[in-house]
């Protein structure tokens, strides 16, 4: 065990009063070993916005097992520099105790991955310059809130009027900042297909979804056509597809992740 990860264990030990993680409103204490490797997932990220500080940044987590769909990260927020609640809080849209709603969280980066993780692996991009800052204006304002779709589902599609995921708010924002923020999403929508943006597609066969015990209150079947459902393929805005679009449209300048407490810039799938 590394020096760090004891000393951020020594201080959560000393924390009073047990800690809890999960967003399925379900209390579940956090090992304190978890506490201790969120703590220093934390730690190294703020210190690596530190060396560059830019206004804003995207920070990727992992915390669904998305493997089986040839997928990385599953969740990916912006990490502020100047938020009314700290230095580096990160803003990012949650659903709601796995149920058909979501909201707009600000949390401290130890909040952000102490979420249950499959791991404390990390994600850190760097937009372009003018991007970043036009991304931090539109969260500093009240428009942002104006973006946001509270019917959720976890596999909505990249175009629809109906629900709204995490991962497809990253992705209207980012493009709302660079257009307007006076756009209804429509318009954002309709502009991101006019650049080109390809979804993912997340296969869940019709069998396994009717006998397999997939229905769920934050995952709506019915926001895709019958077409969707019977092959099974879902279009879905994931970190991956953030990440591709953007690069194609030249927004990032920087991309770093940490891989068993290594940070490098010789990334891999997203």
């Amino acid at each position: 065990m590394n020096a760090r990860l004891l000393t951020c264990l020594a201080v959560l030990l000393l924390l009073a009063g047990p800690a809890f993680a999960g967003t399925t409103c379900t209390q579940r204490a956090v090992n304190p070993m978890d506490q201790a490797r969120a703590a220093e997932a934390a730690l190294t990220v703020r210190d690596l916005l530190e060396q560059s500080a830019p206004p804003v940044a995207l920070v990727a987590r992992i915390g669904t097992d998305l493997s089986s769909q040839g997928l990385v990260y599953s969740h990916v927020g912006f990490a502020m520099r100047d938020h009314a609640a700290g230095r580096w809080t990160v803003v990012h849209l949650l659903n709601a105790c796995g149920s058909d709603r979501s909201g707009l969280f600000a949390q401290g980066l130890v909040n952000f991955f102490a979420d249950d993780l499959l791991r404390h692996d990390a994600r850190v991009v760097l937009l372009a310059p003018r991007t970043a800052a036009q991304v931090a204006t539109l969260l500093n304002s009240r428009r942002v809130h104006a973006l946001h779709q509270p019917r959720y589902s976890v596999i909505a599609r990249p175009d629809s009027q109906r629900f709204q995921n995490s991962t497809s708010w990253v992705l209207e924002i980012i493009a709302a900042a660079q257009l307007s923020p006076s756009l209804a999403r429509e318009q954002i929508q309709t502009v991101l297909n006019g650049q080109g943006f390809e979804p993912d597609e997340i296969a869940i066969p019709y069998a396994k979804r009717l006998l397999g015990g997939l229905f769920a209150a934050n995952a709506a079947f019915s926001d895709h056509s019958a077409a969707t459902r019977l092959g099974g393929r879902y279009p879905v805005v994931t970190v991956r597809a953030i990440l591709r679009h953007l690069q194609g449209l030249e927004f990032i300048s920087q991309e770093w992740e940490r891989r068993q407490g290594v940070w490098t810039t010789d990334v891999g799938p997203a």
